[in-house]
């Protein structure tokens, strides 16, 4: 086996560490360690973002054919994203008491039909829906200590935007003010990580702070697809 072969295969293995790292973050969960499972989250994100451009950089589609890096990576996120926060949400008793396992299920059912979408990242480099960040929902309703019925309110309108079809940015590779998007989303995850760090006693100007850089993503996301009519 080549040089190269190995380097691919020590990638997916990379990938596939995501899974490892989202069942750690739900035994943290479920022992309510909270601000571990954040910062295990953090860990998924860091993996999920490194991922693909060590990939490239090996060319594992063309060493290791036969192995779907696309799959494998979908399945992985599905875990962290939607699994993981969505358990977190009903540990953390941040849904209402008398709805939250039907709430929970919600996120589950509406991102597992938003993952399997074919265009569920379009040819130029767009989410096609909303894009199960649901580890970003599960932190600020967390930090933000809302009432329960305004994260009940706050799950069910996300999980009906899974099947709108507005175009979502690709931080990473969306093109269009790419260098702004990143710039803001490198201060965004110091905030985020500054705020952990302050858990469970965080800074409330921080964390609405911290907002920023969402509302910057959604309005941006909402102009684009407007000119895009």
């Amino acid at each position: 086996m080549s040089l190269g072969a190995v380097l691919a295969g020590l990638v997916h293995l990379y990938t596939a560490s995501g899974a490892v790292v989202a069942f750690l973050t739900l035994w943290f969960i479920e022992q309510s360690e909270f601000e571990t499972a954040f910062w295990l989250m953090v860990l998924a994100v860091v993996v999920d973002a490194t991922d693909g451009t060590l990939a490239r950089a090996v060319r594992v589609k063309e060493r290791i054919p036969w192995l779907d890096g696309d799959r494998l990576e979908d399945i992985v996120d599905y875990l962290n994203y939607v699994l993981v926060p969505t358990f977190f949400l009903v540990r953390a008793d941040l849904l209402p008491p008398d709805d939250e396992l039907w709430l929970a299920a919600l996120p589950l059912l509406a991102s597992a039909y938003g993952f399997c979408q074919k265009e569920a990242k379009t040819p130029d480099h767009f989410f096609l829906g909303f894009p199960s960040y649901w580890n970003i929902v599960a932190f600020y309703l967390y930090a933000l200590e809302t009432p329960r019925w305004i994260n009940g309110f706050v799950v069910l309108i996300l999980c009906a935007l899974v099947f709108v079809p507005l175009r979502y940015l690709y931080p990473s590779r969306t093109p269009i003010l790419r260098g702004l998007t990143l710039g803001l989303g490198i201060l965004w995850g110091i905030s985020i990580l500054w705020v952990l760090y302050q858990l469970p006693q965080a800074s409330f100007p921080l964390v609405i702070a911290s907002l920023f850089y969402p509302a910057y993503y959604t309005i941006l996301s909402l102009w684009l697809a407007a000119r895009r009519r």
